[in-house]
C-alpha cells in the first residue's frame, strides 16, 4: 500500500515549515500523543526509549531476535544498517506490522543511503560537498536524502555531521564533516538539514558537542577534549546553535571524555547530566529528540556494563537510547530505577511523550506500509544521478595552474602522457582524457625508465586514485612520492588527486608541480567531470574545504576558463529525459537481432554535452569482438563533411574561393570541357547535372573479374604505391583517369538535385592543387589535430590495430578479401584509401566534435576554423524553391512528401549526412542536439540496406526529440 496522498502532503506541508503547527494541529497532536500515552504499560513506555540496531543482509535469526524485541519488549524503533533497499522495505513493513505503536525508522545515511545499502548511488562525501560553494546545491543533496529516506519508510536520517575537522588526523571524522571551517561546516549543515527535513525525515545533528579535534575513534576508545568553554563555545558549538534555532529536529551526543564540562574523570559526554541537560538543553535551550551515540561502541560500553550505561544515558537527559546491547537489561533497569525514584515517571513521561509526538509529526498517526514494487528506482532517481554530475563540476578544486595550464589548449601542438599512482581504478579518468585527445598511459616500476619514456611527451597528467572508502587510508607510499618528485623535475606535470585533501600533507614543495587537482574521490563520476576539467569542457568552481599544511589554507582555489569543447553529463541537466532516451537501445537491439548491422556507435549530445554514448553489438556477427565506444568504423560518406567540407569552408573564409567560383578556373582540367561553369555552390549542393557515380574498378578487372595485373601489383612498388586491400597496389596514375573520366563524363540531360560523389571527387583534386599537401595530410593538420580528433584518420591500419576497427565487407567482386582497414568505397580504394568523398574512419566521439564544431560556427576548443558567416552560407538551402533540399556539403531535413534522412521531426535548420556502410551525422541548432550512429551494415554482404529500410536511424531521431523536455 501507498502512504496516503494527504498523508504525504501534511507531513511536507509540515515540515516545509520547519514542522510548524497551527493550533488545530497541535490539539490533534495532543488529543493523539495522550491517548496514546494512557494506554500504554510502564514496560511499553520503558521499551519507546529504545532504538535497536537492524540489518537486512542478516540470517533469519538476526530478523527473529528483532522481532522478539517489538513483539516482548515494545522498542520505539529500529536503526538499519547493511543491507538492501528491497530486503530493508519488507522487513520494515514487517517490523511495523509487530509493533502496537508504529516504530520510527531509523538510519545513518550521511552521503545518501548508500552509506549503509548495496544498490543505492553513492552520493559525496560531506567534505567533498564541502568544497561546494553553490549553498542552494547542498540542499538539493539533503532534498535528495529526504526523497530516498521517505521512499523507504525511514524516518530518521542521523545527518548532517556538524562537527568542524580541525584535526587531519582525525581517525572517524575526517571527510564526514564538511571542513574545519565553523561558518562553512554550519552553512552546509543548515542547507543539509533544510533538505532532508523539507521531506518529512527528521535530521540529526551529530555528534555533540564536537567531534572535530580528536585523534582517538570512540567505537574503539573514549577520545578526550582538552578545551576550555570558551573554545568550545567559540568552535565545536558553534553549529548547534543557528541549527537548533533553524528548527534542528534532534541531536546525537557523542562519547567523548570532556574534562571542563564533567568533572568526572573519564565519564563519557553521552550520559553526562552537565553535557545533555545542562549544556544541550538548558543553555543552548534544544527541545527536540536527543539520542544518544551508539551505546554498543567502545567509548561508552567500556565505561559501563549493558544496562547501567543505558540507564545513566537515560538520567543523563537523553530521549532515546541508540543500538543498546541488551534492551531486556536495559528495561529492567530502568524499572527498577523508577521504584526505587531514582526515576521519576514524570521524567519518564517526558521523554516519552517526545518520542510520541515525533512519530505524529512524520505521519506514523496514519502510518502505512512502505510500497515494496519499484523500491530501486525509487532510490536511484535519475534527478539524482544528474545531480552527481553538478556537484563534482562545482567541487573538484584548482590548487596549482601555472603558466595557465589549465585547461589544456593547443591540441595539435600537445604530446600529453599519463601516469598512474594509487592502487584503485582509473578507467574512466583515462577514457575520458582519451575522448579529447591522443593521451598516452605509460607505466614502470623503474623511475629512470620510467623518465625516459616521458621525454617525448610536453604534458604528464598524474592521476593518483585511492578507493572511494570514507574510512581507506589515502596516503602516498614513499615510493610514490619519490616517483611524483623525480617526475616533476623533468616534466610539466598535472597532479590530479582523487583522495581526500589530506594526501596531499606529505608533499613538501609544490612549486614544480604545473597543474594541482583535487578531486576528492575516485567515483566514476568524479572521474569523468575531473577529466572534463582538465581540457576546459567546465571551469573549475571548486573551494578547498581544509587546509594542506602551510601550502593551501581554507578557500584556497583557482578559477579557470571553460573552453568551448564536449563535456559529459547526464541528461536531465540539459533538459533530456534519461527514460525516454533509452529507447535507443531497444532499437540498437533491434537493428541487431535483426540482422541489420552487427554492431553499432550511438552517441547524443546537447547544449555541448555527451548524455549518451553506448555501444551494441559484435564486429561481425560471429559475436567474437564486442564494439567499444573506442573503436572506428568507416564512415563512407561521412567524409564528405568531416574532412573535405571543412577544408573548403577554410578556403571560402579565406576569400580564396566563393560559392560562385567555377570549376574551369579552379581546375585546368575542367577549362575545356562542358563542366567549366559549374559554380561551387551548384556542385556541392549536387545541382551540377553530375552522374551519380560509376564503377571505376570495373575497367581494372581482367577477363575473369579479378584485378588485372597492368594496373595492379601484390607488393608495394615504387609505380605501384596506393594499397587498396591487403597485398593490393594500384599503379600510381590510375587517379588521372578518374579524373579525365569525369572531367569527359556526360551531364545529365535535365538540371535537378542527383546526388553525387563526383563533386567531393572534385573538390579533393582542388583541395590538394590548391594548398600543394595531400588531403590525409591537410585534413589532419587543419581539423582532426585541432579538434582532438585523434581516432579519425585516412587509412588507420597506419595508426591502429585491426582489432579495433570492425570490417565492412566480405568483398567477392574486387578485392576477394574481406575489407577490414581498408576503406570500403571502391574509388576511394582505387586512391590509395584518401578520397574526397569516403575513406575516413572515426568514431562516434570524434564525429561529434566536429559536428559541434559546425553547431559552434566554426568554433570549438579556443580554435575559429571558420567564421559562423562562412557556416551560414553553407548550411543554406539555395535552391530549396527547386526542390533540392541541399546545402552546400551538409544534406538537409527532406521536403514535404519527399524522401530523406531524417526522421521530419527536426528543424529546416538542421544538417548532417549519412554514410553506405550505415553511419549517420545529424545536428539541430534549434534543440542544440548531436546524434551520431555508426555502424558496419555492408558486412557481409552490402546489397541489401535493411537498416535503411526499417528506418532505425529515423526512428532513434524520434526518440531524441522525444527524449527533449518540454
Amino acid at each position: 500500500m501507498r502512504i496516503s496522498f494527504f498523508a504525504f502532503i501534511v507531513c511536507f506541508q509540515f515540515a516545509s515549515a520547519q514542522f510548524a503547527k497551527t493550533p488545530i494541529q497541535r490539539v490533534r497532536e495532543d488529543v493523539w500523543v495522550d491517548s496514546i500515552y494512557k494506554s500504554m504499560t510502564i514496560d511499553e513506555k520503558i521499551g519507546q526509549l529504545f532504538m535497536v540496531s537492524a540489518y537486512s543482509n542478516k540470517d533469519t535469526a538476526h530478523v527473529n531476535s528483532i522481532s522478539r524485541l517489538i513483539k516482548n519488549q515494545h522498542i520505539g524503533g529500529v536503526i538499519f544498517f547493511q543491507g538492501g533497499p528491497g530486503r530493508q522495505a519488507n522487513l520494515t513493513n514487517r517490523y511495523q506490522s509487530e509493533s502496537k505503536i508504529p516504530l520510527f525508522v531509523g538510519i545513518d545515511a550521511e552521503w545518501g543511503l548508500s552509506m549503509r545499502l548495496d544498490s543505492v548511488a553513492r552520493f559525496p562525501w560531506n567534505m567533498t560537498l564541502g568544497a561546494v560553494q553553490d549553498i542552494g546545491l547542498i540542499e538539493k543533496v539533503g532534498e535528495s536524502y529526504g526523497r530516498q529516506a521517505r521512499r523507504m519508510g525511514i524516518h530518521f536520517n542521523f545527518a548532517p555531521v556538524v562537527d568542524i575537522n580541525t584535526n587531519p588526523k582525525n581517525p572517524i571524522i575526517g571527510t564526514r564533516s564538511f571542513g574545519e571551517d565553523k561558518v562553512n561546516v554550519t552553512e552546509r549543515a543548515s542547507a543539509l538539514m533544510k533538505g532532508i527535513q523539507r521531506y518529512g525525515v527528521l535530521a540529526t545533528g551529530k555528534h555533540f558537542p564536537g567531534h572535530g579535534d580528536t585523534e582517538t575513534d570512540s567505537h574503539y576508545s573514549l577520545p578526550t577534549l582538552n578545551f576550555t568553554k570558551e573554545r568550545l563555545d567559540n568552535i565545536e558549538l558553534y553549529p548547534y546553535k543557528r541549527l537548533i534555532g533553524e528548527g534542528l529536529s534532534s541531536v546525537m551526543v557523542a562519547h567523548l571524555n570532556i574534562p571542563v564540562l564533567e568533572t568526572r574523570e573519564n565519564y563519557p559526554s553521552s550520559i553526562s547530566y552537565a553535557v545533555v541537560t545542562q549544556l544541550l538543553q538548558k543553555e543552548l535551550g534544544f527541545n527536540g529528540l536527543i539520542f544518544t551515540d551508539a551505546l554498543n561502541m567502545k567509548g561508552a560500553s567500556n565505561f559501563k556494563s549493558p544496562g547501567d550505561i543505558d540507564l545513566e544515558a537515560f538520567l543523563a537527559g537523553n530521549d532515546m537510547l541508540l543500538c543498546p546491547e541488551n534492551v531486556p537489561k536495559a528495561l529492567d533497569k530502568i524499572c527498577v530505577a523508577i521504584q526505587d525514584t531514582i526515576l521519576t515517571e514524570e521524567r519518564l513521561e517526558f521523554s516519552v511523550k517526545k518520542i510520541l509526538r515525533y512519530k505524529y509529526k512524520v505521519g506514523l498517526d496514519m502510518y502505512m506500509p512502505v510500497d515494496t514494487k519499484n523500491v530501486y528506482e525509487g532510490v536511484n532517481t535519475k534527478e539524482d544521478a544528474a545531480l552527481q554530475y553538478t556537484l563534482y563540476e562545482n567541487a573538484i578544486t584548482v590548487l596549482k595552474n601555472e603558466e595557465q595550464t589549465l585547461p589544456i589548449r593547443n591540441l595539435a601542438s600537445e604530446k600529453i602522457a599519463y601516469v598512474k599512482l594509487g592502487d584503485d581504478n582509473n578507467l574512466a579518468f583515462v577514457s575520458t582524457l582519451k575522448k579529447y585527445t591522443e593521451v598516452t598511459e605509460v607505466a614502470d616500476d623503474s623511475i629512470h625508465l620510467l623518465l625516459e619514456k616521458l621525454k617525448p611527451f610536453s604534458k604528464v597528467i598524474v592521476g593518483y586514485h585511492k578507493s572511494d572508502g570514507a574510512w581507506k587510508n589515502h596516503d602516498f607510499k614513499p615510493e610514490e612520492l619519490a616517483k611524483l618528485d623525480s617526475i616533476t623535475k623533468y616534466n610539466k606535470v598535472i597532479l590530479d588527486i582523487f583522495a581526500k585533501p589530506y594526501a596531499l600533507l606529505p608533499v613538501t614543495d609544490f612549486s614544480k608541480f604545473k597543474g594541482l587537482v583535487v578531486s576528492y574521490q575516485n567515483s566514476e563520476v568524479a572521474q569523468i567531470v575531473s577529466a572534463e576539467l582538465l581540457f576546459g569542457a567546465i571551469s573549475a568552481k571548486g573551494k578547498l574545504p581544509v587546509s594542506i599544511g602551510t601550502n593551501f589554507g581554507v578557500g584556497a582555489g583557482l578559477s579557470t576558463e571553460k573552453l568551448d569543447v564536449l563535456g559529459f553529463t547526464a541528461p536531465e541537466n540539459v533538459g533530456m529525459s534519461s527514460a525516454r532516451l533509452s529507447n535507443i537501445d531497444m532499437l540498437a537491439y533491434k537493428a541487431i537481432n535483426g540482422k541489420m548491422a552487427p554492431g553499432i556507435q550511438v552517441l547524443v549530445a546537447r547544449k555541448g554535452k555527451v548524455v549518451y554514448q553506448k555501444s551494441f553489438g559484435y564486429h561481425t556477427y560471429e559475436g567474437m569482438m564486442k564494439v567499444m565506444n573506442s573503436d572506428i568504423y568507416d564512415i563512407a560518406s561521412l567524409t564528405k563533411i568531416v574532412s573535405t567540407l571543412p577544408n573548403v569552408m577554410q578556403q571560402y573564409d579565406q576569400g580564396k574561393i566563393t560559392l560562385d567560383s567555377k570549376l574551369g578556373d579552379l581546375l585546368p582540367i575542367f577549362h575545356h570541357s562542358d563542366k567549366k561553369n559549374i559554380r561551387i555552390k551548384e556542385l556541392l549542393s549536387h545541382y551540377a547535372r553530375l552522374q551519380a557515380w560509376e564503377p571505376f574498378y570495373k575497367a581494372t578487372l581482367d577477363s575473369t573479374k579479378h584485378p588485372d595485373d597492368r594496373y595492379y601489383r601484390k607488393m608495394y612498388d615504387p609505380m605501384f604505391s596506393k594499397q587498396v586491400a591487403e597485398n593490393l597496389y594500384i599503379r600510381n596514375d590510375y587517379h588521372d583517369s578518374i579524373m579525365k573520366f569525369i572531367a569527359n563524363s556526360k551531364l545529365l540531360p535535365k538540371k535537378e538535385y542527383k546526388y553525387s560523389d563526383f563533386a567531393f571527387i572534385i573538390m579533393k583534386e582542388y583541395l590538394e592543387k590548391a594548398t600543394k599537401q595531400t588531403l590525409d595530410s591537410l585534413s589532419a593538420n587543419r581539423i582532426f589535430k585541432p579538434l582532438g580528433m585523434d581516432h579519425t584518420l585516412y587509412n588507420p591500419l597506419r595508426k591502429f590495430d585491426m582489432s579495433v576497427i570492425p570490417p565492412t565487407e566480405d568483398d567477392k567482386y574486387f578485392r576477394y578479401q574481406i575489407v577490414q582497414g581498408y576503406v570500403h568505397d571502391m574509388e576511394a580504394a582505387m586512391e590509395g584509401g584518401v578520397a574526397g568523398h569516403a575513406g575516413i574512419f572515426s568514431n562516434a566521439m570524434d564525429v561529434a566534435k566536429i559536428m559541434q564544431m559546425y553547431l559552434w560556427k566554426g568554433h570549438y576548443a579556443g580554435h575559429q576554423f571558420f567564421t559562423p558567416k562562412t557556416f551560414d552560407d553553407f548550411n543554406t538551402t539555395y535552391f530549396i524553391k527547386d526542390g533540392n533540399r541541399r546545402g552546400i556539403g551538409f544534406d538537409k531535413p527532406q521536403l514535404p512528401g519527399q524522401a530523406g534522412p531524417t526522421c521530419n521531426c527536426v528543424s529546416m535548420k538542421s544538417f548532417g549526412h549519412t554514410g553506405f556502410t550505415g553511419t549517420m551525422a545529424w545536428a539541430d541548432p534549434e534543440t542544440e542536439t548531436i546524434f551520431i550512429f555508426l555502424s558496419n551494415r555492408t558486412f557481409p554482404d552490402s546489397t541489401v540496406n535493411t537498416l535503411s529500410k526499417e528506418n532505425i536511424r529515423e526512428d532513434m531521431q524520434k526518440v531524441i526529440q522525444e527524449a527533449i523536455l518540454k
